[in-house]
This record gives C-alpha cells, sequence and structure tokens, in this order.
C-alpha cells in the first residue's frame, strides 16, 4: 500500500523539481513495500538517489545566493541521518524500520515541497532561473 501518491498538491509547476520529487516519492513507496530481503538496497538506492536530489536543489540555492538556504539544507541534512540510520538498522536485520522511514519522510515531505520547496521555485521563476540537470 503506497505510503504517498503524486497528486496535484505535490506539484509545484517546476517542470525539473516536479520530475525529481515524483521519483522521490515513487522510492518512498518502493520501501514501504519492501520484501525484507530487498529492502536494504531499496533504502541505498533512495540514499542515492535523495542525496542527487538533494544536491541539485542546493547547487541551484547556492547559484542564486537564495537567502534560506542554510534552513532548506538543515532539512535535507536530517531527512538524509535518518535514512542513513535506518540503512544500517535494516542491514542488521531491524526491517521493521524501513517502513517507518518511508511513512515519516512522506509526512515530512508532502510539507517540505507545500513550503521550502515552492518557496525555492517561486524563487528562481522571480530571478528568471531555469535549472537544469547537474547544475
Amino acid at each position: 500500500m503506497p505510503v504517498m501518491e503524486w497528486n496535484d498538491t505535490l506539484a509545484i509547476d517546476q517542470g525539473l523539481m516536479d520530475e525529481t520529487h515524483r521519483e522521490f516519492v515513487d522510492f518512498l513507496n518502493r520501501i514501504a513495500d519492501a520484501p525484507d530481503a530487498e529492502m536494504a538496497g531499496v533504502i541505498a538506492e533512495f540514499i542515492d538517489h535523495t542525496k542527487e536530489h538533494f544536491g541539485q536543489e542546493e547547487r541551484w540555492m547556492e547559484s542564486l545566493a537564495f537567502p534560506p538556504l542554510g534552513c532548506h539544507r538543515r532539512e535535507h541534512e536530517g531527512v538524509l541521518e535518518i535514512a542513513n540510520e535506518v540503512q544500517r538498522r535494516v542491514e542488521n536485520g531491524e526491517y521493521r524500520f524501513g517502513p517507518v522511514l518511508a511513512k515519516a519522510v512522506a509526512e515530512w515531505f508532502a510539507d517540505h515541497a507545500a513550503s521550502m520547496d515552492t518557496v525555492l521555485s517561486m524563487y528562481m521563476k522571480d530571478k528568471g532561473y531555469e535549472p537544469t540537470h547537474g547544475a
């Protein structure tokens, strides 16, 4: 059962960011549904994807001298810290933490996308900044 479904309230009308966010939501659902034997691998893929996702946004913010960069970055760091801890626990056979991670990050993400990422998208549009992959 999905912990989060992509819907119009998550879309922030920023093509590349929305594309990455859809992938993020897909990963959360994959973690929630992963069999124990596959969970560590799915979480590892999620962490890799999330590092790139957050790094991409942070590069955009740095290039724009986005004023709330520090606050936004701290939220990203917190999610990755928790995901890494869950990864260690799952690798030690504590599989119950995988679905807990997926559910908790889904709840966080709905608020994060609606607030911090929406403000970032508005700032990029205001500055005429068109983000690209890897930039």
